[in-house]
């Protein structure tokens, strides 16, 4: 499947023609934004009907990022059992983060958000469907990862005591755990090269129409971190006394995690050749289109740079309420806390938004290139819609489902009796969760139409506002209580973010359909808080029944009455409300499904 509007013609990328509008925000007319929104948008043929290709593309990426999700939430679990959610848990999951962040850090904003726009005016414009061009990304981007990679492991002492709060270089209590963290790192940040790969080829693929291959990889990933962590759990099944991990504990947990992210990586290889595509190293990078993805680049390696600042003061502002904890007696929430909550808030994200997202991204890349704005913005409305209309009712029904959801996903071995607080984490979170959806769907206009200077400086603003909430809260608030602190000021930060974005946007865009947007948000909140209230009645009742949160079994029990309570509460309201993006959802899902 080509990208649509792709045709050949010739011409390097860099060369292809742009409309002035498109270049400079202050040309474009503004359209007037409709007062009422009495039926809803007609939907063009990019996302109207069973046959679109936007939908049926998200569909694919849906039903491989929940199978993905799914085992990544069996593989937390388990590693919650096998090393629990306090000091043990942390010295682990910092060290395995750290490559993830760091990726983001140094290449993950060019790859993910300049070279699908760079990548379809190449096959567009050039003569060979891009190939070329897409070879030159390919080998300028794994030398830029090597090296890298190589200078980090180098500098692993020094990069902890950077993004590592300092009391676990200078606490006794925590001495062996801080060399076990070091050990740990060192096992785990050669993955920042198969991270980068990985998604390299993925966005290569998804130019080409094959979506499906880089939502379903990572399922293979978590098949090897599961029987990691299985063979973990009966190796040393023994309740832990605290400390360190042994070396033989750190290779297995630390070297099969990123046997994982290779396996990941690797099982693209053979789609890409699939398509047609051969992988050729090529080092004639100069004048070759090249240069323009490198001055977009810039800007978003400040954005990505920004944005990952705001997330390390995080890790060590979490690091600290745990060691706060250790050194005090008490049991501290840190970042094991706070990622797991995350990880739970992120599977409506990454099953919808990221899904529409991603099939939308090289079609307004596309209508951008051909200098069409008002439908890259119609677009961009339509994705927005489609994600609010199924992330308001999830994160609604996380304040009344969150202690629950804890208590079965995690509530095991070494964690048990521990997760009260990654309920109230979720809870924290529930608001962030709908801006930064929204967030992620806008900025992709922007990339768009190649500005990407105003996504760094919103990014610079969420960042900021990011910081001085976190660090406002968490100097009041007990180390038990850091975790859910931290998501507030996530949710903080989004709320800052979405608001610029949509205004800024709206103006380069000519206009944005902000008031029925937000008429549209209001209808969906109305047919979400009730389903939620029926959802809470049901909880009480059945808790007053008996049935606790506490345990694991009552909780699913809960969790089942309160949620069929709820769904089918929202889908009558939504209909009667008109939010047909719900019956658009269905409609196409099933399709999938009788099609399997």
């Amino acid at each position: 499947m080509r990208p649509p509007g792709r045709h050949r013609a010739g011409g390097p990328p860099s060369e292809a023609p742009e409309s002035t509008s498109a270049a400079d925000p202050s040309v474009a007319e503004p359209l007037p934004e409709p007062q009422s929104e009495p039926l809803p948008e007609p939907l063009p043929a990019a996302i109207a009907g069973a046959s679109t290709p936007v939908l049926h593309a998200s569909a694919v990426m849906a039903a491989g990022t929940l199978l993905s999700r799914v085992t990544g939430f069996v593989r937390a679990g388990m590693l919650a059992a096998a090393i629990g959610l306090a000091t043990q848990g942390e010295t682990f999951n910092v060290a395995n983060t750290i490559p993830n962040g760091l990726y983001i850090l140094i290449a993950g904003g060019v790859f993910n958000a300049v070279l699908v726009p760079q990548l379809v005016r190449a096959a567009k414009f050039d003569g060979d469907d891009g190939d070329a061009y897409a070879n030159r990304i390919i080998t300028l981007g794994a030398i830029v990862l090597a090296g890298v990679t190589a200078a980090l492991m180098l500098l692993a002492p020094y990069l902890l005591r950077l993004l590592v709060d300092g009391a676990w270089f200078t606490e006794p209590e925590l001495a062996a755990e801080s060399e076990s963290l070091l050990d740990f790192t060192r096992w785990c940040l050669p993955q920042i090269f198969f991270y980068g790969m990985f998604v390299l080829v993925g966005q290569i693929l998804n130019v080409r129409g094959r979506f499906g291959p880089m939502m379903w990889a990572p399922i293979v990933n978590n098949l090897i971190a599961i029987a990691v962590v299985a063979t973990y759990l009966v190796l040393y099944d023994d309740p832990r006394a605290g400390g360190g991990f042994t070396a033989r504990q750190e290779v297995l947990l630390g070297l099969g995690s990123t046997v994982g992210i290779v396996a990941q990586a690797l099982v693209l290889v053979p789609y890409l050749r699939a398509t047609g595509f051969r992988v050729r190293p090529r080092f004639d990078f100069r004048r070759t289109g090249l240069s323009k993805t490198v001055r977009l680049g810039a800007w978003t390696v400040g954005l990505a740079v920004v944005n990952q600042v705001a997330f390390y003061v995080m890790v060590r502002i979490a690091t600290g309420g745990v060691a706060a904890g250790e050194t005090s007696g008490d049991t501290g929430s840190g970042y094991t806390v706070y990622s797991n909550a995350f990880l739970l808030t992120q599977v409506p994200h990454s099953i919808i938004t990221v899904s529409l997202a991603t099939a939308t991204v090289p079609l307004i890349s596309a209508l951008a290139a051909d200098g069409k704005l008002a439908e890259v913005a119609a677009e961009t409305r339509r994705t927005l819609r489609l994600v609010l209309a199924v992330i308001v009712p999830f994160a609604v029904a996380l304040v009344v489902l969150a202690p629950a959801l804890a208590t079965v996903l995690f509530s095991w071995g070494e964690a048990a009796g521990d997760t009260d607080v990654v309920g109230s984490t979720l809870i924290a979170f529930a608001p962030g969760l709908v801006l930064f959806s929204a967030q992620y769907v806008l900025v992709r206009a922007f990339f768009a139409v190649e500005d990407t200077r105003t996504p760094f400086l919103i990014q610079v603003v969420v960042a900021a506002v990011n910081i001085v909430t976190a660090l406002s809260l968490t100097s009041v608030l007990e180390p038990q209580d850091v975790a859910p602190g931290l998501a507030l000021a996530y949710g903080a930060g989004w709320a800052a973010g979405t608001v610029a974005t949509l205004v800024i946007l709206s103006r380069r865009l000519g206009g944005l359909g902000v008031r029925s947007v937000l008429g549209f948000t209001v209808r969906v909140v109305l047919a979400a808080v009730p389903a939620a209230a029926l959802a809470a009645l049901t909880l009480v009742g059945l808790t007053a029944l008996g049935l606790e949160e506490t345990d694991k079994l009552d909780s699913l029990v809960l969790l089942t009455a309160c949620g069929v309570v709820g769904v089918a509460t929202y889908l009558l309201l939504a209909r009667l409300l008109r939010v047909h993006e719900i019956g658009q959802i269905l409609g196409v899902l099933t399709t999938r499904l009788r099609r399997a």
